[in-house]
């Protein structure tokens, strides 16, 4: 077995049962480390006990690739794959395979865990046609948030991705996960805003504020004539490593009344830790007459595979095709966020 491609297998498929992030790096690192290497190399420096001694590679990582190297699939990859499934299972039917595209993920530009490429690469084996790359805004310094410096640097090596198609068939798109800040103000400047393909705008801080505020912050962020996509709305955490958190109060008759007002999508965050909005929410998105998207909200390679519990609660609850953004081609995506402008 290639011994690349089943350190990147592990590293996929501990990203999708959300084990530690820690695991999950050494792997990809230990791929990037042997990528460097050619097959006649490599194999040298496993028989002559170099590989060891190479930063990068721990006792895990190199018994995988002394295993793959032996012509073996290794024992760890063997037992995540009988314990977790396949990496990739394709959407032959159903909503899932209607999906060409995730507008919400992220890269180590800001708090994901991979570099854009890698990212888009995984979004392709998940059979994405194309990628909005996300990362935060300013004002979120704990998740590195992008400013208009680094956001200008990062437009420009999607350029260059896209130019040298080093992400495979998928096509990224610029875009970002931003703030709403306190008064309903989006958290870029309106060059930058005006510059991305799409915009999330999504509630990340004072998640408890009193349910009129809230209201007001959100409407004044939805009338915001370059937003695209109202962000994981409630907030809530459902389970986790993170712990729980009630969902923030607002009047979302108001705020998808508004939605459907002002073209803006309603997002079904597919991370199973969010599981936003409730079906309830759902539900009454869905009579105010809004778009939806189904983002999976990535933060490395492995949670592209979330879109499918995405897909599954929409479909559960009754969301059709035509209503969900993500299920359009790149071109009428395109033309419908632009249009907001």
């Amino acid at each position: 077995m290639d011994p690349v491609a089943a350190l990147e297998e592990i590293a996929f498929l501990l990203e999708r049962d959300r084990a530690s992030s820690f695991k999950s790096k050494a792997f990809r690192r230990a791929a990037d480390v042997i990528g460097e290497y050619s097959a006649e190399e490599l194999a040298a420096r496993v028989r002559d006990g170099r590989l060891k001694r190479t930063k990068g590679i721990g006792d895990t990582t190199y018994t995988v690739i002394a295993e793959a190297v032996g012509g073996e699939v290794p024992a760890y990859l063997a037992e995540l794959r009988a314990r977790t499934g396949p990496a990739i299972v394709p959407a032959t039917s159903g909503l899932r395979a209607q999906l060409r595209g995730d507008l919400h993920a992220h890269s180590d530009w800001s708090d994901g865990t991979t570099t854009i490429a890698t990212m888009a690469r995984a979004a392709g084996l998940v059979g994405l046609e194309y990628l909005v790359l996300s990362d935060h805004s300013p004002s979120l310094r704990v998740a590195n948030g992008l400013s208009t410096e680094r956001l200008l640097e990062q437009l420009d090596v999607l350029d260059e991705l896209n130019a040298s198609g080093a992400a495979g068939d998928i096509r990224v798109l610029s875009g970002i996960e931003v703030d709403i800040l306190l008064d309903g103000e989006l958290d870029q400047t309106p060059d930058m805003l005006e510059r991305v393909d799409v915009i999330v705008a999504s509630v990340h801080s004072k998640l408890r504020m009193e349910s009129r505020e809230m209201t007001a912050r959100m409407l004044r962020a939805i009338a915001h004539p370059q937003t695209n996509v109202l962000g994981h709305c409630t907030g809530r955490l459902v389970e986790g490593s993170r712990g729980t958190r009630p969902q923030s109060t607002f009047d979302a008759r108001a705020v998808f009344a508004a939605c459907a007002e002002h073209d803006v999508a309603v997002e079904i965050n597919s991370r199973p830790e969010r599981q936003d909005p409730p079906d309830d929410l759902i539900q009454l998105a869905l009579e105010a007459g809004c778009r939806f998207t189904i983002d999976s909200d990535a933060h490395a390679p492995g949670h592209f595979s979330f879109l499918d519990l995405g897909a599954a609660r929409a479909e559960a609850n009754g969301v059709p095709a035509d209503r969900i953004v993500t299920t359009w081609p790149a071109e009428r995506l395109l033309e419908w966020a632009g249009s907001k402008g």
